[in-house]
């Protein structure tokens, strides 16, 4: 049998059910630590579609969602890239990001002059 890890989030809710602190750990290197937002996405092959679970706190301002959702768009520009080889589909993906970055005030246009 190969071997195992483990990744485990806490979540700790309020009266609502509201996410207000989550705490993630790591079994593969003993490695802990707090986090404002979480995002899940599972395939599930039987269905041949994903299943998500989004999760954030009321700490998490705006501007920062902002920069989590680009970065993550980027890690999936990069992860379809090594999953599927399609680099012209990734470049795509990544363009997106780039533009998304743009109009979310992450990136500003060049001047031209």
């Amino acid at each position: 049998m190969g071997k195992k890890s483990e990744i485990n989030i806490t979540v700790e809710l309020n009266e609502n059910n509201l996410p207000v602190k989550m705490k993630w750990s790591s079994s593969e290197n003993n490695e802990s630590g707090d986090c404002k937002s979480f995002f899940l996405a599972l395939w599930d092959e039987r269905e041949q579609s994903s299943l998500h679970l989004n999760l954030w706190t009321k700490d998490m301002n705006v501007d920062e969602m902002k920069q989590f959702m680009h970065q993550m768009l980027l890690n999936q520009s990069d992860t379809l890239k090594k999953a599927t080889g399609d680099e012209a589909l990734a470049a795509t993906l990544y363009d997106y990001s780039h533009e998304y970055a743009l109009k979310a005030g992450i990136l500003k246009e060049p001047s031209k002059h």
